[in-house]
């Protein structure tokens, strides 16, 4: 093999090596491409991810086993109704910070549990790197999905090894979530694993915040029906406060955060007894 020819495979190998770390982010920007296009190509797919359209097959057949696509010739068709919800939702291709959030937390899943999900482009990215994972599922049953978010439901209930159980409550059109006493009394009835939480401020000294308190009940509620909170936020989100409390920085368990976040803020953090997990 020539010298150019070994480096030109070298680097298409470290390519491929670097997107199949992440399946499920190549899953989401194939399926944002179909909510625009309806179709995709198994060449166009390659040429867009950068990787071997042995692998786009491969990435395809588990997407039509999911029931998100369906499969045609040379590549696959949009089929579900999850396309039909807001963009800022379908993908996070334009933001590689929240992709690789959404990864690590998904990673802190373990099979069998049950996970509480409030909504968010954090926590939908979140929601889909779990369901992603067939490794979920143990001797007792799939993984459960509790969420107040309509279009992390609509795309959890799709997968052949979730449950998902999605609350009842006044629709609020700008978050895609639900809220009020019918989703807190359903939340009042369940115990949860793990509460997988967005947020839009954490400090130390003032703890989770977000911008509406009906969202924060919610949230709140979710967290004391369960043994572990895991916060996901971006790094521009530490140290900042904003209307609603939801609880103090002590209650969170896990903070999974991008590297580059305050450090003063971080180390602040973990003094409180947070383990905080930069990536």
């Amino acid at each position: 093999m020539s010298i150019a020819r070994s480096a030109r495979y070298r680097q298409r190998v470290t390519e491929e090596s670097d997107l199949a770390r992440n399946r499920a982010s190549r899953w989401s920007i194939m399926l944002d491409r179909l909510a625009t296009a309806g179709r995709l190509g198994v060449g166009e797919a390659a040429e867009l991810l950068n990787v071997s359209e042995a692998t786009i097959r491969r990435d395809f057949s588990e997407l039509a086993k999911r029931q998100l696509v369906a499969r045609n010739h040379g590549g696959v068709v949009a089929t579900s109704v999850a396309y039909e919800l807001p963009y800022r939702y379908r993908s996070t291709r334009a933001d590689e910070d929240r992709a690789r959030v959404a990864e690590a937390a998904a990673a802190l899943v373990e099979a069998g549990q049950v996970v509480g999900l409030n909504g968010g482009t954090t926590t939908t990215a979140t929601a889909r790197a779990i369901t992603a994972r067939d490794d979920l599922v143990d001797a007792d049953g799939e993984v459960t999905i509790v969420t107040n978010a309509l279009n992390i439901a609509t795309e959890a209930v799709l997968r052949p090894h979730v449950q998902c159980v999605s609350l009842g409550g006044v629709a609020r059109p700008e978050s895609y979530e639900v809220t009020g006493p019918l989703a807190q009394l359903v939340l009042g009835q369940l115990w949860l694993d793990v509460a997988i939480v967005g947020v839009n401020g954490l400090s130390a000294r003032e703890g989770a915040t977000c911008r509406h308190e009906e969202e924060a009940a919610i949230i709140r509620t979710m967290i004391e029906r369960s043994k572990k909170v895991i916060c996901v936020a971006t790094g521009d989100k530490l140290g900042a406060r904003t209307f609603a409390s939801i609880c103090p920085a002590e209650r969170i368990d896990h903070l999974v955060t991008t590297v580059g976040a305050d450090r003063a803020e971080v180390d602040a953090l973990r003094d409180v007894g947070v383990e905080v997990h930069e990536v």
